[in-house]
């Protein structure tokens, strides 16, 4: 097998402002250069044909009470998400044990994947090797990435982490991208993704299918560690290196991601026993962990009623509109009940941009974001 992966790969560099013992980020430094373009613009460009991976959005700067939102939320739900990666740690470590590299997928699955590592260390004494590694709806995932942890860890199955699903696109990226890979240099790595919430039913390793906030994906770099979102520019990067990546340095004293990992691992050892249980009840029975895609169902009724040509446009769960109103032009948000406390920010952030919201008791997630079409639907 490694004798077809001899190519010569980028070595990483330090990124980020996690420490280095978390997470190695397989991702290529373009801090030097002017990538992002104002939400309205960039929002047009995309609409019009130009990939969204070749730019990046300029960051949201949260205002004060967004910022104390934030605070609450990771205070009330810490407890919550602690759970969830407790029981998708012991989901993985039962299933693949002490052979496993965690590969998160950047950026939102990168303090999540810190969290899994933290947990197996902190619980089972087992140091688990995590890389963060680039993937792109329409673009796939950076081979590159995959060629360097095979050829660093030989004999270890990756298991490829992220926060969440929407309605499952990166989930059916990550599925052809590694059926290629393996196709190309004849492996046989799993495309199983494991995440914290599964409310649209599209993945099998999963913490909790509840549609519940997870306070990182409520910020963009300043929970991530310092890094924007990924690049892929022909212009930019080389045969031999990783997808790019722009680390904030500036934002350094609005970095809260340390105190999101530190907050979440507090709870570990009093969710260890309930966590436990509940993962090994998934694997004794494994039809509770079908991927039933069962969201479609939904997005088919939402684009139906609103006439949206491209489903695209619509960005279902708590993760996905948080994104929708943070980094693109949100045209209108769906949510089950107002009175969720899951929601709380996102009905802020719907105010301060002046955004609609419509009530829908029956959808099956707390709520949904659709960007504004610009062009006649």
């Amino acid at each position: 097998m490694l004798s077809t992966m001899m190519k010569q790969i980028q070595r990483p560099t330090i990124l980020g402002s996690y420490p280095p013992e978390d997470v190695t980020f397989l991702l290529k430094d373009l801090s030097e250069f002017n990538l992002e373009i104002g939400t309205e613009d960039r929002e047009e460009a995309i609409q019009n044909g130009r990939h969204y991976s070749e730019m990046l959005p300029i960051e949201y700067k949260p205002s004060n009470e967004y910022i104390q939102l934030f605070h609450k939320l990771l205070r009330d739900n810490a407890r919550q998400v602690a759970s969830a990666v407790a029981t998708v740690a012991e989901l993985i470590f039962r299933e693949h044990g002490s052979i496993t590299v965690l590969a998160s997928l950047a950026r939102a699955g990168t303090p999540i994947g810190i969290l899994i590592k933290r947990y197996l260390k902190m619980v089972h004494s087992v140091d688990l090797p995590h890389y963060s590694i680039s993937i792109i709806r329409g673009k796939g995932i950076d081979e590159n990435a995959l060629i360097y942890m095979l050829q660093q860890h030989p004999d270890h199955e990756i298991q490829f982490v992220d926060g969440w699903t929407g309605k499952g696109a990166i989930r059916q990226v990550l599925i052809k991208s590694v059926l290629e890979f393996n196709q190309q240099y004849k492996t046989s790595l799993s495309h199983d993704l494991a995440v914290l919430a599964d409310p649209g039913e599209c993945v099998n390793t999963f913490g909790t299918r509840k549609d519940f906030v997870i306070p990182s994906s409520c910020l963009n770099s300043t929970v991530s560690g310092l890094l924007s979102r990924t690049v892929i520019r022909n212009d930019l990067i080389e045969n031999h290196e990783f997808h790019g990546v722009k680390f904030y340095k500036d934002w350094g004293k609005d970095d809260l991601s340390q105190l999101f990992v530190e907050t979440i691992c507090a709870y570990f050892y009093s969710v260890t026993e309930e966590s436990s249980r509940l993962a090994l009840g998934y694997l004794e029975c494994p039809d509770q962990r079908s991927d039933t895609w069962k969201g479609t169902k939904d997005l088919q009724a939402i684009q139906k009623e609103f006439n949206i040509r491209d489903i695209n446009l619509i960005k279902p769960g708590v993760g996905e509109t948080t994104r929708v109103l943070l980094r693109r032009v949100p045209w209108k948000i769906i949510v089950n009940d107002k009175e969720n406390t899951d929601l709380k920010h996102i009905l802020v952030l719907a105010r301060e941009r002046g955004v609609e919201i419509v009530v829908n008791t029956k959808l099956a997630y707390a709520c949904c974001g659709i960007i504004k079409p610009l062009h006649d639907e």
